[in-house]
Protein backbone atom coordinates (compact mmCIF):
# COMPACT_ATOMS: atom_id res chain seq x y z
CA UNK A 1 0.00 0.00 0.00
CA UNK A 2 1.21 3.40 -0.93
CA UNK A 3 1.55 5.98 2.43
CA UNK A 4 1.60 9.84 1.98
CA UNK A 5 2.15 11.94 4.37
CA UNK A 6 1.27 15.25 5.87
CA UNK A 7 3.47 18.48 3.82
CA UNK A 8 5.76 20.33 6.44
CA UNK A 9 5.87 17.55 8.85
CA UNK A 10 7.67 14.92 10.08
CA UNK A 11 5.59 12.52 7.92
CA UNK A 12 5.84 14.27 5.02
CA UNK A 13 6.65 12.41 1.34
CA UNK A 14 9.31 14.86 -0.34
CA UNK A 15 9.16 15.12 -3.67
CA UNK A 16 12.66 16.58 -5.24
CA UNK A 17 12.13 18.39 -8.94
CA UNK A 18 15.55 19.19 -10.42
CA UNK A 19 14.25 21.97 -13.24
CA UNK A 20 11.23 24.09 -13.03
CA UNK A 21 9.57 25.07 -15.94
CA UNK A 22 5.88 25.01 -17.44
CA UNK A 23 6.34 21.06 -17.53
CA UNK A 24 7.86 21.18 -13.54
CA UNK A 25 4.95 23.12 -12.47
CA UNK A 26 1.86 21.18 -13.65
CA UNK A 27 4.40 18.24 -12.45
CA UNK A 28 3.75 19.98 -9.14
CA UNK A 29 0.60 20.73 -9.02
CA UNK A 30 -0.62 17.06 -9.62
CA UNK A 31 1.96 16.48 -6.66
CA UNK A 32 -0.02 18.69 -4.11
CA UNK A 33 -2.89 17.52 -5.03
CA UNK A 34 -2.37 14.06 -3.75
CA UNK A 35 -0.73 15.84 -0.86
CA UNK A 36 2.67 15.75 -1.92
CA UNK A 37 5.63 18.16 0.09
CA UNK A 38 7.56 19.42 -2.63
CA UNK A 39 10.69 21.21 -3.51
CA UNK A 40 11.64 23.00 -6.65
CA UNK A 41 15.08 23.18 -8.12
CA UNK A 42 16.04 25.60 -10.76
CA UNK A 43 18.90 27.57 -12.20
CA UNK A 44 17.30 31.09 -11.84
CA UNK A 45 15.06 32.16 -9.35
CA UNK A 46 11.37 32.58 -9.78
CA UNK A 47 11.06 29.62 -12.31
CA UNK A 48 7.64 28.82 -12.84
CA UNK A 49 8.00 25.58 -10.58
CA UNK A 50 8.95 27.50 -7.89
CA UNK A 51 5.93 29.67 -8.05
CA UNK A 52 4.02 26.99 -6.73
CA UNK A 53 6.09 24.45 -4.52
CA UNK A 54 6.36 24.81 -0.85
CA UNK A 55 9.99 25.46 -1.20
CA UNK A 56 12.40 26.47 -3.90
CA UNK A 57 16.21 26.54 -4.93
CA UNK A 58 18.68 28.23 -7.22
CA UNK A 59 21.44 26.08 -7.99
CA UNK A 60 23.63 25.46 -10.80
CA UNK A 61 22.27 21.50 -11.34
CA UNK A 62 25.37 20.48 -13.32
CA UNK A 63 27.45 21.03 -10.34
CA UNK A 64 27.80 17.55 -8.82
CA UNK A 65 28.82 19.33 -5.49
CA UNK A 66 26.35 22.16 -5.45
CA UNK A 67 23.84 19.16 -5.91
CA UNK A 68 24.50 16.86 -3.61
CA UNK A 69 24.51 19.09 -0.60
CA UNK A 70 20.99 20.07 -1.37
CA UNK A 71 20.07 16.38 -1.43
CA UNK A 72 21.54 16.27 2.24
CA UNK A 73 20.07 19.50 3.07
CA UNK A 74 16.29 18.57 2.00
CA UNK A 75 16.31 14.87 2.10
CA UNK A 76 13.45 13.87 -0.32
CA UNK A 77 12.14 10.62 -0.80
CA UNK A 78 12.04 11.02 -4.49
CA UNK A 79 14.41 13.03 -6.60
CA UNK A 80 12.11 13.85 -10.56
CA UNK A 81 14.76 15.25 -13.02
CA UNK A 82 12.86 17.73 -15.50
CA UNK A 83 15.26 19.05 -17.72
CA UNK A 84 18.79 17.14 -19.27
CA UNK A 85 21.24 19.75 -18.26
CA UNK A 86 22.28 17.68 -14.61
CA UNK A 87 25.28 16.28 -12.77
CA UNK A 88 24.11 12.82 -13.88
CA UNK A 89 27.19 11.08 -12.74
CA UNK A 90 26.42 12.65 -9.43
CA UNK A 91 22.61 11.72 -9.42
CA UNK A 92 23.76 8.31 -9.72
CA UNK A 93 25.72 8.51 -6.57
CA UNK A 94 23.06 9.76 -4.57
CA UNK A 95 21.09 6.59 -5.65
CA UNK A 96 23.48 4.44 -5.23
CA UNK A 97 24.23 5.71 -1.66
CA UNK A 98 20.56 5.17 -0.68
CA UNK A 99 20.21 9.33 -0.61
CA UNK A 100 16.82 8.89 -2.90
CA UNK A 101 15.33 7.47 -5.36
CA UNK A 102 16.14 9.11 -8.79
CA UNK A 103 13.06 8.95 -11.17
CA UNK A 104 12.43 6.83 -13.49
CA UNK A 105 16.25 5.37 -11.95
CA UNK A 106 19.85 7.49 -13.03
CA UNK A 107 21.04 5.04 -15.38
CA UNK A 108 17.95 6.44 -17.53
CA UNK A 109 18.82 10.35 -17.03
CA UNK A 110 22.21 9.02 -17.69
CA UNK A 111 21.54 7.88 -20.96
CA UNK A 112 18.38 9.94 -22.66
CA UNK A 113 20.46 13.41 -21.68
CA UNK A 114 22.99 12.55 -24.19
CA UNK A 115 22.01 11.95 -27.03
CA UNK A 116 24.96 9.21 -28.09
CA UNK A 117 23.94 7.00 -25.46
CA UNK A 118 20.40 6.56 -25.98
CA UNK A 119 20.65 6.47 -29.97
CA UNK A 120 23.37 3.52 -29.21
CA UNK A 121 20.85 1.67 -26.92
CA UNK A 122 17.91 2.01 -29.33
CA UNK A 123 19.73 1.20 -32.68
CA UNK A 124 22.91 -0.72 -31.55
CA UNK A 125 22.04 -2.69 -28.45
CA UNK A 126 18.28 -3.11 -28.92
CA UNK A 127 17.60 -3.18 -32.67
CA UNK A 128 15.42 -0.85 -32.93
CA UNK A 129 14.52 1.09 -36.22
CA UNK A 130 16.06 4.49 -36.55
CA UNK A 131 17.63 6.85 -39.17
CA UNK A 132 21.03 6.67 -40.22
CA UNK A 133 23.55 8.51 -38.08
CA UNK A 134 27.01 9.34 -36.94
CA UNK A 135 28.46 11.07 -34.23
CA UNK A 136 32.01 14.16 -34.56
CA UNK A 137 34.22 15.82 -32.71
CA UNK A 138 35.06 18.45 -35.46
CA UNK A 139 33.63 20.02 -38.59
CA UNK A 140 35.76 17.58 -40.34
CA UNK A 141 34.30 14.77 -38.82
CA UNK A 142 31.19 16.25 -39.86
CA UNK A 143 32.13 16.68 -43.28
CA UNK A 144 32.97 13.04 -43.45
CA UNK A 145 30.11 11.26 -41.90
CA UNK A 146 27.86 13.61 -44.53
CA UNK A 147 29.70 12.14 -47.42
CA UNK A 148 30.15 8.63 -46.56
CA UNK A 149 26.57 7.90 -46.36
CA UNK A 150 24.65 10.15 -44.42
CA UNK A 151 24.28 12.64 -47.48
CA UNK A 152 21.77 15.51 -48.16
CA UNK A 153 19.54 16.59 -46.87
CA UNK A 154 20.18 15.49 -42.96
CA UNK A 155 19.93 17.25 -39.71
CA UNK A 156 22.92 17.85 -36.93
CA UNK A 157 21.86 18.25 -33.40
CA UNK A 158 23.91 19.11 -30.04
CA UNK A 159 24.61 15.58 -27.93
CA UNK A 160 23.14 17.28 -25.36
CA UNK A 161 20.53 19.76 -25.75
CA UNK A 162 16.51 20.13 -25.28
CA UNK A 163 13.50 22.00 -27.44
CA UNK A 164 15.67 22.57 -30.59
CA UNK A 165 18.63 24.15 -29.29
CA UNK A 166 21.22 23.98 -31.69
CA UNK A 167 19.34 21.79 -34.22
CA UNK A 168 19.49 22.87 -37.86
CA UNK A 169 18.62 21.18 -41.38
CA UNK A 170 21.56 20.93 -43.72
CA UNK A 171 20.95 21.09 -47.44
CA UNK A 172 23.68 21.03 -48.94
CA UNK A 173 27.84 22.05 -48.39
CA UNK A 174 27.11 25.45 -48.33
CA UNK A 175 25.17 24.56 -45.09
CA UNK A 176 27.48 22.70 -43.30
CA UNK A 177 30.08 24.84 -41.52
CA UNK A 178 26.53 26.89 -40.34
CA UNK A 179 25.25 23.99 -39.02
CA UNK A 180 28.17 22.47 -37.05
CA UNK A 181 29.00 26.29 -35.81
CA UNK A 182 25.20 26.57 -34.07
CA UNK A 183 24.96 23.22 -33.13
CA UNK A 184 27.83 23.87 -30.59
CA UNK A 185 26.20 27.53 -29.33
CA UNK A 186 23.55 25.26 -28.89
CA UNK A 187 24.67 22.62 -26.07
CA UNK A 188 23.94 22.59 -22.45
CA UNK A 189 26.36 20.24 -21.41
CA UNK A 190 29.64 20.94 -24.05
CA UNK A 191 30.99 17.29 -24.30
CA UNK A 192 32.10 18.26 -28.00
CA UNK A 193 30.35 16.04 -29.86
CA UNK A 194 27.52 16.28 -32.20
CA UNK A 195 25.04 13.94 -34.04
CA UNK A 196 24.27 14.22 -37.49
CA UNK A 197 21.25 12.19 -38.62
CA UNK A 198 20.18 10.96 -42.09
CA UNK A 199 16.37 12.71 -43.04
CA UNK A 200 13.98 10.28 -43.12
CA UNK A 201 11.26 10.87 -45.51
CA UNK A 202 8.26 10.46 -42.74
CA UNK A 203 4.65 11.18 -43.15
CA UNK A 204 4.22 12.40 -39.65
CA UNK A 205 5.53 12.24 -36.47
CA UNK A 206 4.17 11.51 -33.29
CA UNK A 207 4.98 11.54 -29.38
CA UNK A 208 3.42 7.95 -27.60
CA UNK A 209 3.35 8.68 -24.00
CA UNK A 210 4.34 5.70 -22.43
CA UNK A 211 3.70 4.85 -18.77
CA UNK A 212 5.39 2.55 -16.53
CA UNK A 213 3.25 2.21 -13.34
CA UNK A 214 2.71 -0.36 -10.88
CA UNK A 215 -0.34 -2.86 -11.80
CA UNK A 216 -3.25 -4.64 -9.49
CA UNK A 217 -0.36 -7.50 -9.08
CA UNK A 218 2.04 -4.95 -7.46
CA UNK A 219 4.42 -5.27 -10.66
CA UNK A 220 5.06 -2.81 -12.74
CA UNK A 221 3.21 -2.57 -16.00
CA UNK A 222 3.54 -0.59 -19.39
CA UNK A 223 0.49 1.45 -20.11
CA UNK A 224 -0.16 3.87 -23.89
CA UNK A 225 -1.90 6.73 -24.31
CA UNK A 226 -3.57 7.33 -27.68
CA UNK A 227 -0.62 9.00 -30.18
CA UNK A 228 -0.11 12.47 -30.10
CA UNK A 229 0.98 14.31 -33.66
CA UNK A 230 2.61 17.81 -33.67
CA UNK A 231 4.45 20.35 -35.91
CA UNK A 232 7.77 21.40 -35.00
CA UNK A 233 9.69 24.47 -36.09
CA UNK A 234 13.95 24.49 -35.63
CA UNK A 235 13.38 21.18 -33.55
CA UNK A 236 11.37 23.17 -31.23
CA UNK A 237 7.19 22.15 -31.06
CA UNK A 238 4.65 24.74 -32.30
CA UNK A 239 1.43 22.33 -31.85
CA UNK A 240 0.12 19.13 -31.31
CA UNK A 241 -2.85 17.14 -31.02
CA UNK A 242 -4.18 14.36 -29.81
CA UNK A 243 -5.08 11.24 -31.21
CA UNK A 244 -2.88 11.13 -34.42
CA UNK A 245 -4.45 8.61 -36.82
CA UNK A 246 -2.45 6.06 -37.35
CA UNK A 247 -2.79 1.96 -39.24
CA UNK A 248 -2.73 -0.61 -36.24
CA UNK A 249 0.36 -1.92 -37.82
CA UNK A 250 2.09 1.04 -37.20
CA UNK A 251 0.27 1.49 -33.85
CA UNK A 252 1.71 -1.62 -32.81
CA UNK A 253 5.06 -1.04 -34.24
CA UNK A 254 5.25 2.38 -32.25
CA UNK A 255 4.28 0.31 -29.03
CA UNK A 256 6.36 -2.43 -29.25
CA UNK A 257 9.74 -0.18 -30.00
CA UNK A 258 8.50 2.25 -27.10
CA UNK A 259 8.27 -0.48 -24.69
CA UNK A 260 11.07 -2.06 -25.85
CA UNK A 261 13.17 1.19 -24.82
CA UNK A 262 11.40 2.00 -21.65
CA UNK A 263 11.86 -1.40 -20.22
CA UNK A 264 15.18 -1.21 -20.81
CA UNK A 265 15.54 2.34 -18.94
CA UNK A 266 13.36 0.83 -16.45
CA UNK A 267 11.90 2.35 -13.40
CA UNK A 268 8.79 4.23 -12.69
CA UNK A 269 7.19 7.44 -14.74
CA UNK A 270 5.97 8.83 -18.20
CA UNK A 271 8.15 8.51 -21.00
CA UNK A 272 7.74 10.69 -24.00
CA UNK A 273 9.05 8.24 -27.18
CA UNK A 274 8.94 10.29 -30.45
CA UNK A 275 8.86 8.35 -33.54
CA UNK A 276 9.23 9.02 -37.55
CA UNK A 277 5.69 7.39 -38.80
CA UNK A 278 5.65 6.52 -43.24
CA UNK A 279 2.56 4.11 -43.92
CA UNK A 280 3.28 1.16 -41.82
CA UNK A 281 6.72 2.29 -41.00
CA UNK A 282 7.75 3.05 -37.96
CA UNK A 283 11.51 4.89 -37.16
CA UNK A 284 12.71 5.86 -32.95
CA UNK A 285 13.33 9.04 -32.52
CA UNK A 286 14.64 10.22 -29.31
CA UNK A 287 12.82 10.06 -25.84
CA UNK A 288 12.78 11.74 -22.53
CA UNK A 289 11.89 9.86 -19.24
CA UNK A 290 9.91 12.82 -17.99
CA UNK A 291 6.26 14.67 -19.21
CA UNK A 292 6.79 15.68 -23.07
CA UNK A 293 6.38 19.60 -24.07
CA UNK A 294 4.16 17.85 -27.02
CA UNK A 295 1.98 16.25 -24.27
CA UNK A 296 0.64 19.39 -23.13
CA UNK A 297 -2.22 18.71 -24.67
CA UNK A 298 -3.44 15.82 -22.34
CA UNK A 299 -4.60 18.91 -20.08
CA UNK A 300 -7.24 18.87 -22.74
CA UNK A 301 -8.00 15.68 -23.83
CA UNK A 302 -7.32 12.82 -21.10
CA UNK A 303 -9.27 11.81 -17.74
CA UNK A 304 -5.05 11.91 -16.51
CA UNK A 305 -3.02 13.88 -18.04
CA UNK A 306 0.29 13.37 -18.25
CA UNK A 307 1.58 15.29 -15.48
CA UNK A 308 -0.91 13.32 -12.99
CA UNK A 309 0.25 10.18 -14.99
CA UNK A 310 3.55 11.05 -13.97
CA UNK A 311 2.66 11.92 -10.34
CA UNK A 312 0.51 8.57 -9.92
CA UNK A 313 3.49 6.55 -11.21
CA UNK A 314 6.11 7.82 -9.48
CA UNK A 315 3.83 7.50 -6.41
CA UNK A 316 3.26 3.86 -7.01
CA UNK A 317 -0.65 4.95 -7.73
CA UNK A 318 -2.85 3.17 -10.28
CA UNK A 319 -2.83 4.94 -13.58
CA UNK A 320 -5.42 5.54 -16.60
CA UNK A 321 -4.30 6.70 -20.13
CA UNK A 322 -7.94 6.72 -20.59
CA UNK A 323 -9.08 9.60 -23.68
CA UNK A 324 -11.64 11.74 -23.04
CA UNK A 325 -12.50 13.43 -26.04
CA UNK A 326 -10.19 15.05 -29.05
CA UNK A 327 -7.76 18.03 -28.14
CA UNK A 328 -4.91 20.30 -29.29
CA UNK A 329 -2.73 22.61 -28.08
CA UNK A 330 -1.28 26.04 -29.95
CA UNK A 331 2.10 27.80 -28.35
CA UNK A 332 2.26 31.34 -27.39
CA UNK A 333 5.84 32.54 -28.03
CA UNK A 334 6.93 35.71 -26.14
CA UNK A 335 7.12 37.76 -29.33
CA UNK A 336 9.30 40.51 -27.20
CA UNK A 337 12.83 40.23 -25.17
CA UNK A 338 11.84 41.74 -21.63
CA UNK A 339 11.40 40.81 -17.86
CA UNK A 340 7.92 40.78 -16.30
CA UNK A 341 6.00 41.29 -19.82
CA UNK A 342 1.99 41.11 -19.55
CA UNK A 343 -0.32 39.35 -21.53
CA UNK A 344 -3.71 41.50 -23.54
CA UNK A 345 -6.28 40.23 -24.82
CA UNK A 346 -6.84 36.79 -22.79
CA UNK A 347 -10.49 37.32 -22.50
CA UNK A 348 -11.05 37.46 -26.42
CA UNK A 349 -8.65 34.23 -26.26
CA UNK A 350 -10.77 32.33 -24.02
CA UNK A 351 -14.09 33.47 -25.61
CA UNK A 352 -13.02 30.72 -28.47
CA UNK A 353 -15.25 28.39 -27.75
CA UNK A 354 -13.85 25.14 -25.58
CA UNK A 355 -10.64 26.61 -24.98
CA UNK A 356 -8.29 27.42 -22.56
CA UNK A 357 -4.90 28.49 -21.52
CA UNK A 358 -2.04 28.20 -19.20
CA UNK A 359 0.57 30.87 -19.02
CA UNK A 360 3.34 29.87 -17.56
CA UNK A 361 4.45 32.80 -15.24
CA UNK A 362 8.40 32.86 -16.55
CA UNK A 363 9.95 35.84 -15.38
CA UNK A 364 11.79 36.61 -18.72
CA UNK A 365 10.80 36.66 -22.08
CA UNK A 366 12.54 36.12 -25.63
CA UNK A 367 11.08 36.54 -28.79
CA UNK A 368 11.24 32.85 -29.39
CA UNK A 369 10.95 31.25 -25.99
CA UNK A 370 7.53 29.15 -24.85
CA UNK A 371 6.03 31.40 -22.45
CA UNK A 372 2.19 29.94 -22.48
CA UNK A 373 -0.22 27.53 -24.65
CA UNK A 374 -3.82 27.56 -25.90
CA UNK A 375 -5.60 24.27 -24.88
CA UNK A 376 -8.57 22.97 -27.00
CA UNK A 377 -11.11 20.58 -26.81
CA UNK A 378 -14.04 18.90 -28.90
CA UNK A 379 -14.74 16.22 -31.33
CA UNK A 380 -12.98 16.52 -34.06
CA UNK A 381 -9.07 16.71 -33.99
CA UNK A 382 -8.68 19.34 -37.30
CA UNK A 383 -11.44 21.66 -35.61
CA UNK A 384 -9.53 21.98 -32.16
CA UNK A 385 -6.37 22.21 -33.59
CA UNK A 386 -7.89 25.64 -35.54
CA UNK A 387 -9.75 26.96 -31.90
CA UNK A 388 -6.06 26.07 -30.22
CA UNK A 389 -4.27 28.07 -32.71
CA UNK A 390 -7.14 31.33 -33.00
CA UNK A 391 -7.07 31.52 -28.87
CA UNK A 392 -3.03 31.13 -28.82
CA UNK A 393 -2.71 34.06 -31.49
CA UNK A 394 -5.15 36.15 -30.17
CA UNK A 395 -3.23 36.09 -26.88
CA UNK A 396 -0.48 39.64 -27.21
CA UNK A 397 2.36 39.18 -25.00
CA UNK A 398 4.14 42.36 -24.38
CA UNK A 399 6.19 44.81 -22.40
CA UNK A 400 4.92 46.94 -19.10
CA UNK A 401 7.90 49.41 -19.85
Amino acid sequence: MTRIGTPLSPSATRVMLLGSGELGKEVIIALQRLGVEVVAVDRYPNAPGHQVAHRAHVIDMTDGAALRALVEQERPQLIVPEIEALATDELARIEADGLAEVIPVARAAQLTMNREGIRRLAAEELGVPTSRYAFAESLTELQSAIDGGIGYPCIVKPIMSSSGKGQSTIHGPDDVKAAWDYAKSGTRVDRGRIIVEQMIQFDYEITLLTVRAVADGGEVGTYFCEPIGHRQEKGDYVESWQPQPMSPTALQRSQEIAAAVTANLGGRGIFGVELFVKGDEVWFSEVSPRPHDTGMVTMASQWQNEFELHARAILGLPVSTELRNAGASSVIYGGVDAEGIVFDAVDIALRVPRTDLRLFGKPESFTRRRMGVALAYGEDVGDCRERARQSAAAVTPGSDR
